[in-house]
């Protein structure tokens, strides 16, 4: 179920018509305060929004980009008693404002979209803390609001991003959880090849879901679609454009890794390893290795930091694929060793992990064997 929930709370803070569009000093202030969100500048960030939220104290915009800033600055947040109850107080605000934008006009596209970042942004919370009901309640709501987006990317090239990644995983996540499948039968039909072209479109043309756009799609060609090089090129906008980022810097050095583009993933793995962030020291040795063993072939040296990786913790929506990559990358060292029992028993050990359909297809390809 995680991914359906990692869809739902897609939206980032999209801004259409209203007085937000009309002010294009408030338009430049969102995109700064946005920048210094996704590149970890949270003092600066802080600047900004204090000055939103002093400006349009009515506006869901401030609420919305605060409960961001408290997303990134304390991923995961469920691990942070009085960051969760700061989000859960500012998405409720932006909902409070939005709530009050729909009364005076249902189709209010600032108020929907509002209204949909809240209930989102609430329904993974839940999900991520076990409240599985719950965070079904907010998604509900969110879907809601999602399908009166539908109508309007032509309006706004905001809209191809939303209903891209709604095109998308619609059809997806039923193909990869079939238990699902009767509860998507209420859903509206999606086109996967369709929402990918949508998707790509707001890479280009959106400005405040960009970076958000290339986020997702750059996971989707990783774990789905298999296609590594297209991966690579919407990681690379993330990590070029917010290079003290860990998330997007790890993502674009396993991009060019698994694309095959040695030199490049090794000059980004170093960058990586100067980041200090909890998240970075176990994918980092992972990558290493997986570099040690792919390009330089010391499967002794790669074999080590596998191991020492796995004895890392990881974080379940964020790297727990790099248990299933060490697992996977253990057995083929196995294989070249001659002990084909060994690396049947690290595969079982990736699939256990993996959600790429890459591992899933080599680990299952050698245990049929």
């Amino acid at each position: 179920m995680k991914r359906f929930f990692l869809f739902l709370s897609l939206i980032f803070p999209v801004l259409s018509h209203g007085q937000i569009m009309t002010d294009p000093a408030l338009q430049q202030s969102i995109q700064k305060t946005l920048d210094n969100i996704y590149s970890y500048d949270f003092a600066e960030a802080d600047v900004q929004l204090k000055q939103l939220r002093a400006r349009y104290p009515n506006h869901p915009v401030g609420p919305i980009l605060q409960a961001t800033r408290l997303q990134w600055q304390y991923l995961p947040i469920k691990d942070n008693a009085a960051a969760s109850a700061q989000f859960i107080q500012a998405c409720n605000q932006a909902l409070a404002s939005a709530q009050k934008m729909i009364e005076k006009d249902s189709d209010a596209p600032e108020g929907v979209f509002f209204a949909l970042t809240a209930h989102s942004y609430l329904a993974l919370k839940l999900y991520n803390e076990g409240e599985t009901m719950k965070a079904v309640n907010e998604a509900k709501k969110a879907y809601n609001y999602m399908r009166q987006g539908f109508k309007l990317m032509e309006k706004n090239p905001e809209f191809y991003f939303t209903t891209g990644l709604y095109n998308y995983y619609v059809e997806r996540f039923p193909m990869d959880h079939p238990i699902v499948k009767p509860v998507m039968l209420f859903f509206q039909d999606g086109d996967m090849a369709l929402g990918l072209r949508q998707m790509d479109v707001a890479s280009k043309r959106a400005v405040f879901t960009r970076i958000e756009t290339c986020f997702y799609l750059s996971h989707i060609y990783l774990e789905h679609e298999s296609q590594f090089a297209k991966a690579a090129v919407y990681a690379k906008q993330l990590a070029e454009k917010h290079p003290q980022n860990a998330l997007f810097v790890i993502r674009y050095a396993e991009s060019l890794l698994l694309a095959g583009r040695y030199d490049e993933a090794a000059e980004w793995l170093d960058r990586l390893k100067d980041l200090r962030h909890k998240f970075v020291p176990m994918p980092a040795k992972v990558l290493e290795a997986m570099l040690l063993e792919k390009n330089e072939r010391k499967d002794a040296e790669a074999a080590a930091l596998y191991q020492a990786a796995l004895k890392m913790p990881y974080y379940d929506n964020y790297t727990k694929e790099y248990y299933a990559f060490a697992n996977a990358g253990l057995a083929r060292i196995a294989i070249r060793a001659n002990d084909r029992s060994k690396a049947k028993a690290f595969y079982k050990k990736a699939l256990d992990y993996a959600e790429y359909k890459s591992t899933i297809r080599e680990a299952k390809g050698f245990i049929k064997e």
